[in-house]
């Protein structure tokens, strides 16, 4: 399998010594990015002139020349800091060139929403090492030291990269390994329908069609989140009780993000292992959630709260490390939920419609439907070579050869 890169998230153990320093390299790749956000902002209002990465990566050795903090600092670590001011950059000019409303010029950031810091290359300015049995392990920075670490790693690698992470009072190491992943797969072809009121369902190639619960991790935790957010809007700006509150909201925030990654990987992980093939529609978040104004806000946030794009991105990745065939069907072409899957014939749904019923006296849930009619037309569709066959100007997805792919030369 072809190498790739794979990043592995590890929870740091500061000393109270350690933590301090480590706050002080923070501040000081939060005044440099300002700084260089500034100098760009100033150059093209007084000169016209658009500074790059390399005009502003020369000045570096002027800077450490003249502030002995920053000659502290790794070098390769200030410049990753300047290539995401540049990256910034360049994702604003692509989005204005889009014509998006909303281009997103990049902003000055205070000391809390900074993330953090990244260093290039293994060897300059850190140091990682894997523990037994790919568990833990040691960690070593620059000015730092030796700082304790705890994660596990799937793969055995080689350290590329390295960014560290300062996150609701606590500190992360995100290593990107070189590495050959590899995972178990069965025999299964599936076809999968994502939803929010119920989060998959899959239909396999056995006949069967079971379901996966939407968690709805976001909506346990509503009322207790408006609640905090409420008290966070009730406080003084600069005091250290909004401070306290605003820490109890990123918290919670925090909660939910790690609760909702954590079903998505165990979830992603259980398809994967049994299947040699996956067929997924295409989706398009962004059109399904700008859309609908208030009234539609409560639907918005639910469809967000599931991740599509993370769960497909997800189960991507993980079919092409166990060697599971992937397909993306095109939804408009297709339309699963609108499709009869017996006979073919179309007919427009509205989402209050939750069950399936058609002329050809097939009956079921919208879901099951439309997970079995992307599981079709991934067998016998366009994605295999096959063409769909036309009766009375509907397009039905049953093959125009007679013969059935085996799951045996899916696996292939």
């Amino acid at each position: 399998m072809v190498e790739v890169n794979r990043k592995i998230t590890y929870r740091l153990y500061p000393t109270t010594k350690q933590e301090s320093v480590l706050l002080e390299i923070l501040r000081l790749h939060q005044q440099l990015y300002n700084a260089a956000l500034e100098q760009r902002i100033s150059a093209y209002r007084k000169q016209k002139v658009s500074l790059s990465y390399v005009d502003q990566a020369k000045e570096l050795t002027k800077l450490r020349a003249e502030f002995p903090e920053y000659k502290s600092l790794n070098a390769q670590s200030e410049q990753v800091t300047l290539t995401r001011l540049d990256l910034a950059f360049q994702h604003f000019f692509r989005r204005v060139k889009l014509g998006e409303k909303k281009a997103g010029f990049p902003r000055f950031k205070s000391l809390n929403r900074y993330p953090g810091w990244g260093y290039k290359t293994h060897g300059d300015g850190w140091r990682f090492e894997m523990g037994n049995k790919l568990k833990h392990g040691q960690l070593r920075l620059s000015g730092v030291g030796q700082l304790r670490i705890r994660g596990e790693a799937r793969n055995q690698g080689n350290a590329k990269t390295l960014e560290i992470q300062y996150k609701q009072g606590r500190w992360y190491a995100s290593v990107t390994l070189a590495t050959t992943p590899t995972r178990m797969s069965g025999t299964a072809a599936i076809g999968i329908d994502w939803g929010v009121e119920t989060f998959a369902t899959i239909a396999s190639s056995d006949n069967s069609c079971t379901a996966v619960d939407n968690p709805r991790t976001l909506k346990k935790k509503l009322k207790l989140l408006k609640t905090k957010q409420r008290n966070l809007s009730k406080k003084t700006r600069g005091s250290n009780n909004r401070n306290k509150a605003c820490q109890q909201v990123a918290k919670l925030h925090g909660k939910v993000a790690n609760q909702r990654k954590e079903f998505l990987h165990q979830t992603t992980a259980k398809l994967v292992n049994t299947s040699s093939l996956i067929a997924v529609e295409q989706l398009n978040i962004k059109n399904m959630t700008t859309s609908g104004g208030s009234y539609k806000k409560g639907l918005n946030r639910e469809i967000l709260s599931t991740a599509p794009s993370g769960f497909h991105q997800m189960l991507k990745y993980k079919a092409e490390e166990a060697g599971v065939e992937w397909i993306e069907i095109p939804t408009k072409v297709v339309k699963p939920s609108q499709t009869c899957h017996m006979c073919g014939r179309q007919e427009k749904k509205s989402l209050a419609t939750r069950w399936h019923s058609c002329p050809c006296g097939f009956f079921c849930s919208r879901d099951e439907n439309a997970a079995k009619v992307i599981l079709h037309w991934a067998l016998f569709g366009r994605a295999n070579g096959w063409e769909p066959a036309r009766c009375g100007g509907e397009t039905l997805v049953f093959p125009m050869k007679h013969e059935t792919l085996s799951i045996a030369a899916l696996a292939v």
